[in-house]
């Protein structure tokens, strides 16, 4: 979230960027309001406190009963107003949280500004969309012909928009798995296995509603009688990993490579291009997450985003990069790239579909989870900077590299650097 004093002192900013991002529930003059009265409470209560305990020190020494009697009864009176007051504290502070956690992070000067996705602009491409001299099928088409994942059985153990990889699917997705994995340890980026829970407070810290009412726009799957849910990301349980702790400036950044299954209740809307793979309710995903001082994160926001389009070379995938608008930004990200890859079966002819996005989104989660770095040249303490990035989200990685290596005699050539560990160099048709 932001600071309270930074939306009062930059209130039209605030205001500008709110209506850029689209986010209309966000009341910045509200916050101000809010932060006013708390600090005006909060000084008359220190005004009644400071003379409730000069009274206290009048007593002892009061030698007429009855003025003892009434330096009694109003120190009782003062007391009993302050824990008024401290109660009233309490709730303007958790109105502030409130209208303050509706307010989005700040925008990178140079992103697009705009609302809707087309604002959204392509920065690079790379490689070259492959002309198939024979008819390309979708992966949905790919995977019956060669019984590489299983819907109905998904559906009928789980429910829609869940699935049953098998045979050369399954051990791809474990190869990408290993590819990112050693790509990004071999980068200098600490491999973790993270728990696929997280508690509220780190959910929220992040950015996400864990128990958001709205089915419209529920994110998140909740354990019930527990403070618990089911994480959507790493990055959630990758930034909760140093909540209230303090860091040292010499160890950072800290760069970590997280792997999870990740969990989503929103599954979109209806249609060909959300069909099969490409949006589902459970996938796995290696997450790329970092903690920084403010002055080391803009250049590792370019790192990430190399490391993901290194990737994606490697893996032989025709992609482009989007500087993504305003109003696709995401309540936590100061700046985010996407990652769409090309993908020969989705649309009329192929379009580019979402693969991977990094975001640097500044002291915003930060703030919330409570964690800070000791500068070496200064006193005190600094809030960090937190970025985010997908490695790999392995079945839209599958997607792309079924419908991007098929062959005409069905079968599909596997990327090479995925050899290894799927122990064959094609997946070919089955008699």
């Amino acid at each position: 979230m932001l600071d309270a004093a930074f939306i009062r002192e930059n209130l039209e900013a605030v205001r500008t960027n709110c209506h850029n991002r689209g986010v209309l529930g966000a009341d910045p003059d509200l916050a101000v309001s809010l932060d006013e009265q708390r600090k005006k409470l909060a000084h008359e209560t220190q005004q009644i406190q400071q003379k409730a305990n000069e009274l206290s020190k009048l007593i002892p020494k009061e030698k007429d009963p009855q003025a003892k009697q009434d330096l009694i009864a109003e120190g009782k009176r003062l007391r009993e107003l302050v824990q008024v007051m401290e109660k009233q504290f309490k709730g303007i502070e958790e109105d502030l949280y409130k209208a303050i956690s509706q307010i989005p992070n700040m925008t990178h000067p140079d992103a697009p500004i705009g609302r809707d996705s087309v604002a959204n602009k392509i920065v690079k491409r790379w490689g070259e969309p492959r002309k198939f001299p024979f008819k390309a099928k979708d992966h949905l088409e790919l995977c019956e012909s060669l019984d590489l994942v299983d819907f109905e059985a998904g559906s009928r153990v789980t429910g829609q928009k869940f699935y049953f990889l098998k045979n050369e699917a399954a051990l791809l997705e474990l190869a990408l798995v290993q590819f990112a994995m050693q790509k990004l340890s071999k980068a200098g980026f600490t491999p973790v296995i993270t728990p696929d829970l997280a508690k509220n407070e780190i959910l929220e810290g992040i950015g996400f509603i864990p128990r958001d009412p709205n089915p419209e726009t529920r994110q998140v799957y909740t354990v019930a009688d527990t403070d618990l849910c089911l994480v959507a990301t790493a990055e959630i349980t990758l930034g909760g990993m140093h909540k209230d702790q303090i860091l040292d400036e010499s160890k950072l950044p800290l760069r970590y490579v997280g792997l999870s299954h990740c969990f989503r209740t929103e599954a979109g809307a209806p249609g060909r291009d959300t069909r099969g793979l490409y949006r589902v309710h459970q996938f796995t995903k290696v997450e790329i997450f970092a903690f920084t001082t403010p002055d080391q994160s803009e250049s590792l926001h370019q790192e990430i985003l190399a490391l993901e389009e290194s990737i994606f070379q490697e893996l032989g995938l025709p992609y482009q990069v989007l500087d993504t608008c305003t109003g696709d930004l995401g309540g936590p990200a100061y700046r985010k790239y996407d990652l769409e890859a090309w993908m020969p079966g989705r649309g009329d002819g192929g379009e580019y579909g979402e693969v991977t996005s990094t975001s640097n989104c500044t002291d915003f989660q930060a703030r919330r989870l409570n964690i800070r770095y000791r500068p070496k040249e200064a006193k005190g303490t600094r809030i960090v900077h937190t970025l985010n990035g997908t490695a790999v989200a392995c079945t839209r990685a599958l997607l792309a590299i079924l419908e991007n290596y098929q062959n005409e005699d069905g079968s599909i050539t596997i990327p090479e650097v995925l050899r290894l560990w799927v122990g064959k160099d094609k997946i070919l048709t089955r008699s």
